[in-house]
């Protein structure tokens, strides 16, 4: 099985909560995101006043794929968006996962549940 992983779970994943030792293993290797997870997730506020952060941040997401904007993505996005009136970083990062016949990793499976693709849910804990 393939994986693509939500923005929350490489968040709370680079913040020290942790999952059981299967997400830790999936995340020492190459892995994917959507790009729009890398821009959620280097764009977080708490790197622009912290470069010693953002660094490792950087370090952090430089092992993964970020799949890029296909038109094919693309216009997966814009169906999600009408049938679903799903949030454009939700729709993204399904529609990267359905062209590309992944599961989403995540800590929330109501976002992508009612969209019709494969969902990994993992508790995060301190």
């Amino acid at each position: 099985m393939r994986y693509l992983f939500d923005t929350n779970i490489i968040i709370y994943y680079f913040n020290g909560l942790t999952a059981d030792e299967m997400l830790h293993q999936m995340l020492a290797e190459s892995f994917n995101i959507s790009v729009i997870t890398k821009i959620e997730f280097l764009g977080w506020s708490e790197f622009a006043s912290n470069p010693t952060l953002q660094n490792q941040a950087r370090a952090f997401i430089g092992h993964a794929r970020a799949l890029d904007l296909s038109e094919a993505v693309v216009e997966q996005t814009i169906r999600l968006r009408q049938q679903f009136k799903t949030k454009t970083p939700d729709a993204i990062i399904a529609a990267t996962a359905l062209v590309n016949d992944l599961t989403v990793v995540t800590n929330n499976t109501n976002d992508f549940d009612r969209l019709g693709l494969e969902t990994l849910n993992v508790n995060m804990k301190p």
